[in-house]
């Protein structure tokens, strides 16, 4: 596919797996030199396998999003891997969490914020600086519609998924000028390992009825959604938090049988 993104580079985080590896394999299907970054080694392994039996060019490394300095290190590998070149950040690492507001523990607190908030700043900020400097960028961060509505049981996950949301609109202005864009995706129910630990049989019964197409989506229709976001076409749209989520946030009074 010849759309100007041949030769570049994108740095994948949380790109072992689910929505990130999605993402990863229609880049490379693109030409996009691919480093894919997790906290899984033995998932990197799989991932690059089969990658490179795709033909992508990609490295792995290891990384914990909540880490600054790891972060650092993984944005420096990836423009390594691209000759001083970053073009592309998908933002997709993160961890979930299905528990009422009161019974949620000072832990659980800190550790979603940790990974799931700080985890974008740092790898953004990281990204940032290099894209700044090049003068330009995409950064896609992979937020939640539970960051945009409330929402049972996400009182952690939403306050940290709604801090991306944010992040990524600040981002968007402070960079608009430096030829970097910076956008959100707002995934809705989607058949991922992280999901499938998160909905208990009753949060998927509940789910199926708020939501118009009445299906949980795909990481490859995610995908679709996050690559338009990387292209150099997209160069207008920034601080926009387009939601894949089957018309969850559009609904209000839903009739069904």
């Amino acid at each position: 596919m010849n759309d100007g993104m041949s030769g570049q580079t994108a740095l994948i985080t949380g790109g072992a797996r689910g929505i990130g590896f999605a993402i990863a394999k229609g880049l490379a299907r693109r030409g996009v030199r691919l480093v894919l970054a997790d906290l899984d080694a033995r998932q990197l392994e799989t991932a690059q396998a089969t990658l490179a039996e795709m033909g992508a060019d990609v490295t792995c490394v290891e990384v914990n999003v909540a880490d600054s300095a790891a972060c650092d290190r993984a944005v420096d590998a990836a423009a390594t891997s691209g000759n001083g070149r970053l073009d592309i950040l998908v933002h997709s690492a993160g961890i979930g969490l299905e528990r009422l507001f009161l019974e949620t523990t000072d832990e659980e607190w800190s550790r979603m914020l940790d990974v799931d908030l700080s985890g974008a700043f740092y790898c953004c900020r990281a990204a940032g600086r290099v894209m700044q400097a090049q003068g330009y960028g995409r950064i896609v961060n992979i937020a939640s519609t539970a960051g945009v509505a409330g929402g049972t049981g996400r009182a952690a996950y939403g306050a940290a998924k709604g801090g991306v949301v944010m992040l990524t609109r600040v981002l968007a202005v402070e960079l608009a000028t430096s030829g970097v864009t910076v956008n959100a995706l707002a995934p809705g129910a989607i058949e991922t390992d992280l999901v499938a630990q998160m909905h208990s049989e009753t949060t998927r019964r509940v789910y199926r009825r708020a939501i118009p197409a009445d299906r949980y989506g795909t990481p490859d229709e995610v995908a679709a959604a996050a690559i338009f976001l990387t292209t150099p076409e997209a160069a207008y749209v920034t601080g926009h938090v387009l939601a894949v989520d089957g018309g969850f946030l559009a609904a209000g009074i839903l009739h069904k049988d």
